[in-house]
């Protein structure tokens, strides 16, 4: 689905679907933010009052934590977010199935 890291790419491999006129736009990375910022925070407070280490640590855990988990979920997030406009026909991807069936109609008639 990918070309690069978050360029999606214009046509699907396997099917021919096209691609190239999705939204995702930033949505997939305010959903990484929120995910992101629930896991870290829960973690960083309960750390805080069971252990209370020095701010050099939680600099060591939670940088690396918050770069990693944002880096490994936007990727598929943002195919969750394209898949979704798919299924939901959403911004041209009903197009093409609207086309099919309105052929398909005419040859049945």
């Amino acid at each position: 689905m990918f070309r690069k890291f978050l360029k999606v790419k214009d046509r699907c491999d396997a099917c021919g679907e096209d691609l190239h006129h999705h939204r995702a736009d930033d949505m997939p990375a305010y959903i990484v933010m929120s995910i992101v910022g629930h896991i870290v925070i829960g973690l960083l407070l309960w750390v805080e009052t069971s252990f209370a280490p020095s701010i050099w640590i939680h600099i060591a855990l939670w940088v690396p934590l918050t770069l990693g988990l944002s880096l490994g979920l936007l990727q598929p997030v943002k195919g969750t977010i394209v898949a979704l406009q798919w299924a939901l026909r959403m911004h041209g991807f009903g197009a093409r199935r609207s086309r099919d069936s309105t052929t398909n109609l005419q040859r049945v008639a």
